[in-house]
């Protein structure tokens, strides 16, 4: 791009894609260096501003839930309940259900026992499976439980 030159809505999309995935590749890793957790942030908070450009409330609410995994992932509760808080939000907000909304009780149930916050937890996972068990698909269904079951209990 040019100076001043905005980007395509196809440039927003892969942008978004793209940092979406490089933050997931970044989770997945079993061990990161310090910059690479600063990556892991960036990234997440770059799909979800691109998203926010050219998305829909349902690309807001993954974007949300992703940016509260990472804050959770890397123990840091303020930021992690506020997306998570958000993620929930668009969800109810644009009558978002199935796996969203479960996803979105999920990383309130993640972020809260980060937190230390275990009844808040224990009854976000209520919610999650509650609502996990209404996936329609499942193949999603059973993804979503399994990572439910990741929550720590104590």
């Amino acid at each position: 791009m040019k100076n001043g030159e905005q980007p395509t809505v196809e440039q927003h999309r892969r942008l978004a894609v793209d940092c979406f995935n490089r933050t997931w590749d970044l989770l997945d890793k079993k061990q990161r260096a310090r910059e690479e957790d600063d990556e892991m942030i960036h990234t997440a908070h770059a799909s979800r501003y691109h998203w926010g450009v050219i998305g829909t409330p349902v690309h807001f609410a993954r974007g949300e839930w992703q940016i509260s995994r990472v804050y959770a992932v890397l123990k840091r509760p303020e930021p992690a309940l506020y997306h998570a808080r958000r993620c929930l939000e668009i969800c109810q907000q644009n009558g978002i259900g199935d796996f969203d909304l479960a996803y979105a009780y999920e990383a309130l149930a993640r972020a809260s026992m980060v937190a230390g916050k275990k009844s808040d937890a224990e009854r976000y996972v209520a919610l999650a499976r509650g609502a996990g068990e209404k996936i329609a698909e499942k193949d999603d269904r059973d993804h979503f439980l399994g990572d439910l079951n990741t929550i720590p209990s104590s």
